[in-house]
């Protein structure tokens, strides 16, 4: 596997892999119009340009993408997706170490998820993630936010 930044023509692949992989979490929450599942190819060519993407690639096909946005002394992180066939292989492991080593000027990431997702609080708790706070968005969905300083 390689981790590489993704370009304005990786858009369309990041974006057919970011459903893929939301689909789950939709279906988790009950809800099929979560950000993710909504964003347009153009909405994620312009992330890819005005912050840092990486790529995941294995045997040619991209399998893994996160975004992170610097804010400040703060990198956003955002979009951590790996392709369903290749979860718990290591690539969001790489895909998160690879993003903190892109942005070392940053003295801390912070990240959300939703209450329900077990599998992304552990990954993100084994990688350094303390939890700073949680937002209650609605009856179905608290959001967990977290931060590695």
């Amino acid at each position: 596997m390689d981790i590489q930044r993704a370009a304005g023509a990786d858009a369309g692949e990041i974006l057919t892999l970011q459903r893929a992989a939301y689909v789950s979490e939709a279906q988790l929450y009950g809800d099929p119009y979560i950000p993710p599942l909504v964003e347009s190819v153009e909405q994620v060519r312009k992330a890819i340009e005005a912050g840092v993407v990486l790529k995941a690639v294995e045997a040619g096909r991209v399998v893994g993408a996160v975004r992170g946005t610097p804010a400040g002394t703060t990198c956003l992180v955002g979009r951590l997706v790996v392709a369903p066939d290749c979860q718990g292989r290591g690539v969001g492991t790489a895909l998160l170490t690879a993003l903190h080593e892109q942005v070392p000027q940053a003295e801390a990431f912070d990240l959300f998820t939703g209450h329900l997702s077990e599998s992304n609080l552990r990954l993100y708790r084994r990688l350094g993630y303390r939890e700073t706070h949680r937002e209650r968005m609605d009856d179905h969905l608290t959001l967990i936010h977290l931060r590695r300083g």
